[in-house]
């Protein structure tokens, strides 16, 4: 009888199966990497915009040459002029960038330019529109040797000077002739039509008062001449608000420096003043100046330290 043979045991491997598996902490890591990455890009895109010329060429000259840094060491990176051994500028140094007050300065500078240059626009603009006036004026054209017309550094000025034949005042009066005060009319009615300030100076030749008796000189004379003109002038239309001074040379600014007794000298000066002309005369009479928008402007200080004036003794 054959011995039957043992039956192989019968192994059962059963398999768990789940729908996810546990993976570890593996990911945090790996977002935590990206997170830091995106964070070092923003803020590379941050210091590029934001840094300056010198900024961005000293971080290039750096990584061009970073085996310099390592060969010359240092005690700091600030003890050169390069705030990087071997990187170049020092990014800190302010060459070639400004402050955001220099940039304010900068641009109010621009802005003045820029009124400055409409100004000086608007005035020679008036100087064309009464030389035109003059000339098609049958009556204005009669003067037109006697008016002279030209811009300065402080505006337009327009000169009436005396011609022989034709004088503006009677002799060693402030009466104004006719034909005068009815010149002076019709400016006064055209310079109305600008905002500027105006300015009125008299003046005389060189010949003396005739009778000084009465301590009357060519200074009375030619402050007197002025006024009558001012007169005039805003009996054609010239507001008084633009008025801002009135004054009487005599004969210290000569038209003909040569010949101090020509009658040219004997005349009128009418200066259309500009902005800057306009503060420096109330500067100097010491008048509260106003700027464009009606804030009163504070006067640059005095200096800490003045040498002491001396005075004569009264007598």
């Amino acid at each position: 009888m054959n011995k039957q043979e043992p039956e192989p045991p019968i192994i059962v491997k059963r398999v768990k199966k789940s729908a996810a598996g546990h993976h570890g902490g593996s990911w945090k890591i790996a977002y935590a990497d990206f997170v830091t990455a995106m964070m070092a890009f923003f803020l590379l895109m941050w210091l590029v915009i934001t840094a300056g010329k010198s900024q961005l060429a000293g971080v290039a000259d750096y990584f061009k040459t970073p085996l310099t840094v390592a060969l010359e060491g240092g005690s700091g990176s600030g003890d050169r002029t390069s705030i990087i051994k071997g990187g170049g500028t020092d990014i800190t140094h302010t060459t070639g960038q400004v402050s955001h007050a220099q940039v304010h300065s900068h641009t109010v500078t621009i802005s003045s330019k820029s009124a400055e240059r409409q100004e000086l626009a608007r005035l020679t603009s008036l100087k064309g529109n009464l030389e035109s006036s003059i000339a098609r004026n049958n009556f204005l054209s009669q003067f037109k040797h006697q008016l002279l017309i030209d811009v300065t550094n402080a505006g337009l000025r327009l000169q009436l000077v005396d011609n022989q034949d034709r004088p503006m005042f009677a002799s060693g009066s402030a009466k104004l002739e006719p034909y005068a005060e009815k010149l002076l009319q019709r400016i006064g009615n055209v310079l109305n039509l600008v905002p500027n300030k105006i300015s009125i100076a008299g003046h005389t030749d060189a010949t003396p008062y005739p009778d000084n008796t009465a301590g009357y000189s060519n200074w009375d004379l030619s402050a007197d001449r002025a006024n009558a003109c001012r007169r005039a002038m805003e009996e054609g239309g010239l507001s008084s608000d633009h008025i801002l001074r009135v004054v009487g040379l005599s004969s210290a600014v000569p038209l003909d420096a040569k010949d101090p007794t020509d009658p040219l000298n004997r005349r009128i000066s009418i200066l259309v003043l500009n902005s800057e002309a306009a503060r420096k005369i109330k500067m100097m009479s010491g008048g509260v100046l106003v700027n464009d928008k009606g804030e009163i402007m504070e006067p640059n200080p005095a200096p800490a330290e003045t040498s002491p004036i001396s005075m004569p003794p009264m007598p």
